[in-house]
């Protein structure tokens, strides 16, 4: 969705946000891009029984135009994780609740890895990175550029 602003003769497109959600059994990684849909930057991260109640608190607040979701898929796009019948049910239930706010899949495939490496380079203590956490915050991030450099 596009909102214009006529701010004396500077005319400012402001994009809904996308919303991106590393999901997991135990707690989801959240990101969203910035309001020009450009940068991918976590938000937070959220007990996976609570992703719901977040998701309908934070869309109040924000105007989000789509969900992306990581999606485990082997370089071949087969399947390749237990993870995959909880995503799905996951989407079964927010297309229940959200049916006019899309959701894509996005390969997921070694974005925990890059997470860790990403924090390596940037010169995050061992004891930090072994905050699950923050590296689910980090991977959602990662699915979110991700699919944002291949749809731009």
């Amino acid at each position: 969705m596009i909102y214009l602003c006529n701010l004396k003769s500077f005319l400012i497109i402001i994009l809904a946000r996308i919303l991106a959600i590393d999901y997991g059994k135990k707690r989801c990684g959240i990101a969203v891009t910035d309001s020009l849909q450009i940068i991918a930057s976590g938000l937070i991260t959220v007990e996976t029984q609570n992703l719901l109640d977040f998701l309908g608190d934070y869309f109040t607040k924000e105007k989000v135009e789509m969900i992306v979701i990581g999606y485990p898929e082997k370089m071949d796009n087969s399947k390749t994780s237990d993870s995959v019948p909880l995503i799905k049910n996951f989407i079964k239930k927010f297309k229940k609740i959200y049916p006019n706010l899309p959701i894509e899949k996005e390969n997921e495939h070694f974005t925990s890895k890059m997470a860790v490496n990403a924090m390596i380079e940037g010169g995050v203590k061992k004891m930090k990175r072994r905050d699950k956490a923050l590296v689910d915050k980090i991977s959602a991030a990662l699915i979110l550029q991700s699919y944002i450099e291949k749809n731009s």
